[in-house]
């Protein structure tokens, strides 16, 4: 890979990088099935 390439590839990656931290999914964080119990028994409990 000639070094202008290389440069370009390096400099792409970094504007990837930061693109995606600008633009965070809306998607609800993962809960796991053990944390949803355990959140419906502190529910009942209360």
């Amino acid at each position: 890979m000639n070094r202008k390439k290389k440069i370009n590839s390096i400099l792409k990656k970094r504007a990837k990088k930061a693109n995606a931290k600008v633009h965070v999914s809306g998607k609800p964080r993962y809960i796991s099935k053990d944390e949803r119990a355990n959140l419906e028994q502190q529910d009942v409990e209360q």
